[in-house]
């Protein structure tokens, strides 16, 4: 198979990069498993490859429909075989609720987090919701001090966005811009000259910290993305507010929220504390009976 057409069918279709590379991945590691290029195999390669990632390596089955979308690219789109969906079946993904932290344990990992750099990085996927990806590739022009915004620029979908900059966010962020004087432009620069800071890089600082701080939960960046969210519906916040500062495109994404926070399900009501005791009957006195005759 040629590599190049599949990479430019990609490219043409807008696929972010990210998605490129798993794209990628599961398509050579599904050719290499059966040592055939994947124009010479079928539906039923795919399923034998399938239940191999099921039985063998074990993956969730995120991962699995991610292999699905990807070789249903490549021969629906490259390799032009006329496959409907049915062809493509995808597990079922459970349905289950994103890790979030306290406010108390947001500071008790934020302060176990090494460096002045991946600190400030974590604080902004907590204090304004940005994903990973987004907060590593911010410029320091991203930064409007002057409206409090951070330009998310390219966020997932291709789509611009403004996130909140709260004033305790650009205290760090100016502390942490005097403190390492950034180049490039980049606000995270990488030790690689012209690039910026790597999502691994910030995923390897952001689980050092979560052994080092002694939770019990699994913490990742995007764990401080839900934490944010959650924090903002408990406050109040109009769902609706909060999915445009997350970039979702879609509101029922936002509304799990209200499945996570446990503190506005604790304060709801219940329908049950609402019912009034029935009406007490006023009793009738028994009629005295007389006395029998004789």
């Amino acid at each position: 198979m040629d590599k190049s057409g599949f990479i430019e069918d990609m490219q043409l279709r807008g696929l972010a990069p990210t998605t490129q590379r798993s794209y990628l991945h599961y398509t050579i590691d599904f050719s290499q498993f059966h040592n055939t290029s994947p124009e010479k195999l079928g539906l039923e390669a795919i399923r034998q490859y399938e239940l191999h990632l099921l039985n063998e390596k074990k993956l969730s089955a995120q991962s699995r429909n991610t292999f699905v979308s990807a070789i249903q690219f490549l021969y629906t789109v490259t390799l032009k075989r006329d496959w409907g969906k049915d062809s493509f079946p995808r597990p079922r993904i459970p349905v289950t609720l994103p890790i979030v932290l306290s406010q108390k344990e947001v500071s008790q990992f934020l302060y176990q987090v090494a460096g002045l750099k991946h600190r400030a990085a974590l604080m902004i996927c907590y204090g304004a919701g940005l994903r990973i990806c987004e907060a590593v590739s911010l410029k320091v022009s991203d930064i409007d001090s002057e409206r409090m915004l951070i330009h998310v620029r390219q966020g997932k979908g291709g789509k611009d966005r403004y996130a909140m900059l709260s004033p305790r966010l650009l205290g760090m962020l100016r502390a942490y811009y005097r403190a390492t004087r950034p180049g490039n432009g980049w606000l995270f620069p990488s030790w690689r000259t012209g690039r910026h800071m790597t999502t691994g890089a910030l995923s390897q600082a952001c689980r050092d910290a979560s052994k080092a701080c002694g939770l019990s939960k699994r913490i990742t960046a995007h764990t401080l993305r839900h934490s944010f969210a959650t924090h903002l519906l408990e406050q109040g916040t109009d769902t609706r507010v909060i999915q445009v500062l997350l970039g979702h495109s879609r509101i029922d994404t936002t509304a799990r929220y209200t499945a996570v926070s446990a503190q506005l399900v604790a304060a709801t009501p219940s329908p049950l504390d609402k019912l009034s005791p029935p009406a007490k009957k006023k009793r009738t006195p028994p009629t005295p009976q007389k006395a029998p005759r004789g």
